[in-house]
């Protein structure tokens, strides 16, 4: 996150695209991590990302937006 940014949450998230977006395009859950999964290349292990969001969330960090 930059310095002096706010912390970002799913209903923040959902707001933002709300204005921006059409209806279908705005996700339905959000999950909100504290960094991504890294390679040594520096790129983001999607595979690691799509098993973190299959397992169950803790609460708060998971909202489903309808």
């Amino acid at each position: 996150m930059r310095a002096g940014a706010t912390p970002l949450d799913a209903a923040g998230v959902k707001e933002f695209a709300t204005g921006r977006l059409a209806h279908y395009k705005i996700p339905r859950y959000v999950i909100v991590v504290e960094e991504f999964p890294m390679t040594v290349t520096g790129k983001v292990r999607k595979v690691e990302m799509r098993e973190r969001s299959a397992e169950p969330a803790r609460p708060g960090l998971t909202s489903h937006c309808p």
